[in-house]
């Protein structure tokens, strides 16, 4: 028996637009899960939605990876929510170290807190990267005076100036501003290390515009491991260590104007001195006679007083010098009158410092005093205090 063979009906016609084979991969697809797990979450859930839509619609493939991007966009954006608080408060607790981003960087091993250098006061103690106390802008790393550091704050104040100075004006107004205050703040000087150096930060013609007019002054110890305040101020002293401290300070201010030129060559401005070291002198004169009845200090206040008499007159005399020569003869008297032995041993009845210091003597480390050597330097032999 024969049979027909099964009638074949034609296969039906593809999808208009639709090659011959396999529907096409929905871009929006793949594209979720890769921008959830590689770049941006909240958009592959975006792109996942749009692809469920378009594949009901096209009859595209690529559910699944649709579905698999929406999962784990959804999961990495919850994540990425959870996880903002935790790395904020990571940065905060970061910053309050001083720790972050460039600061990071630069401090190294710098020991102490980052601060803004607006924010020193007197009294404060602080380091900078290398103790590069000349760099230009420092960061300044706030630590306790009891701990080593590159230096300390005498003073902080706001210039006055209407406008900027320019530089050189900037740097003379405070050296002679800031070699004020450190004495203020260190009255007696000779406590000093021979390693502690002036140095001070002011604004630059760019931070002046902007509004920054302050000066900071500082003594700095940033080539020994020093620890501890050196701050020895008439707070911390007895009214009669102050009041000779005082005396004492404009014997060196007086000291301190000493003519640039040689004698010879401006004799009037060398006499014009002499006659304020005359007065200088006479100052700590008249607060001895005040003291030749205290026990313990009558012997050296009696000997340096009558040695200050000498000296006196021997300065008197330079102020008639009639040459350049005279000058220096009188120069030398008055220096020689006053051997730097005198007043280390009246600094000792007062109980302050008896280390002389190297821009006074000159002799080295030590400090001891060479006897003879004068207290007040005569020529060729002017104390040296410059700052760094």
């Amino acid at each position: 028996m024969t049979h027909q063979p099964p009638h074949h009906w034609p296969a039906p016609p593809p999808p208009q637009g639709y090659a011959y084979g396999q529907p096409p991969l929905n871009g929006f697809a793949l594209a979720s899960l890769l921008v959830g797990l590689l770049c941006f979450p909240p958009l592959g859930i975006v792109f996942a939605l749009v692809a469920l839509a378009q594949i009901r619609k096209k009859g595209e493939r690529g559910k699944a990876l649709a579905v698999w991007g929406l999962v784990v966009s959804l999961l990495l954006s919850i994540a990425a929510a959870a996880a903002v608080p935790v790395a904020g408060r990571a940065l905060e607790e970061l910053g309050e170290r001083g720790g972050s981003g460039r600061a990071a960087q630069l401090r190294g091993d710098v020991a102490g807190t980052l601060v803004d250098a607006a924010e020193l006061r007197v009294g404060h103690c602080f380091n900078v990267a290398g103790g590069d106390l000349l760099a230009e802008s420092p960061l300044v790393f706030r630590i306790d005076c009891a701990e080593v550091h590159d230096a300390e704050v005498t003073s902080a104040t706001s210039m006055s100036d209407p406008q900027y100075p320019g530089t050189e004006q900037m740097r003379t107004a405070a050296a002679k501003e800031c070699w004020s205050a450190q004495d203020t703040y260190a009255m007696d000087t000779w406590a000093l290390p021979s390693y502690a150096e002036l140095y001070y930060f002011t604004p630059s013609r760019r931070s002046w515009r902007e509004g920054d007019r302050r000066l900071v002054c500082v003594i700095g110890t940033p080539n020994e491991d020093h620890r501890g305040s050196l701050r020895n101020d008439a707070g911390m002293l007895t009214p009669g260590q102050v009041e000779f401290l005082k005396v004492m300070k404009g014997v060196d201010e007086a000291l301190g104007e000493q003519p640039d030129a040689e004698p010879a060559d401006d004799l009037t401005a060398h006499q014009a001195w002499a006659w304020d070291m005359d007065k200088a002198l006479g100052a700590e004169a008249r607060l001895l006679d005040t003291v030749k009845d205290r026990p313990e200090l009558a012997g050296p206040a009696g000997v340096q007083r009558e040695r200050l008499e000498v000296a006196r007159r021997a300065w008197q005399e330079a102020t008639r010098a009639k040459t350049g020569d005279a000058f220096l003869d009188a120069w030398d008297r008055a220096a020689a009158a006053l051997p730097v032995e005198l007043e280390k041993t009246l600094r000792g009845a007062y109980g302050l410092s008896t280390k002389v210091p190297e821009w006074l003597e000159g002799s080295g480390d030590s400090g001891e005093a060479s006897p003879g050597a004068p207290a007040v330097p005569g020529p060729g032999r002017s104390p040296s205090r410059e700052s760094a």
